[in-house]
């Protein structure tokens, strides 16, 4: 029966590559299918930092320009924290929710 299998395929150089591949691709802590989800996941990440720095810089940018313009300042102030000078009225209307949808 062995000597039906050609003599290169039963070199011991030939068994231990085949071995060493089949560890390396299949039962490695560091395998191909391993490699490729770590891989995959760094360019999630990657693409994540990149949106996260754009907004960074966004946010800076919009700091800066209310620090430095007064009026725009008091607007922010007045829509988002509804503050109001002490001789005026704050009416906030509300929109109705629709209850059939």
């Amino acid at each position: 029966m062995l000597a039906r299998i050609p003599k290169f395929f039963r070199s011991f150089y030939f068994l231990f590559t085949t071995l060493f591949l089949v560890w390396m691709f299949f039962f490695d802590s560091n395998d191909f299918v391993t490699q490729y989800q770590m891989s995959k996941k760094l360019s999630e990440l990657e693409d994540e930092k990149e949106h996260y720095q754009q907004r960074i810089a966004q946010v800076q940018e919009d700091r800066q320009e209310l620090l430095s313009n007064s009026q725009l300042l008091e607007k922010y102030a007045r829509e988002k924290y509804q503050m109001k000078k002490p001789t005026e009225d704050l009416f906030i209307i509300m929109k109705k929710e629709d209850k059939g949808k």
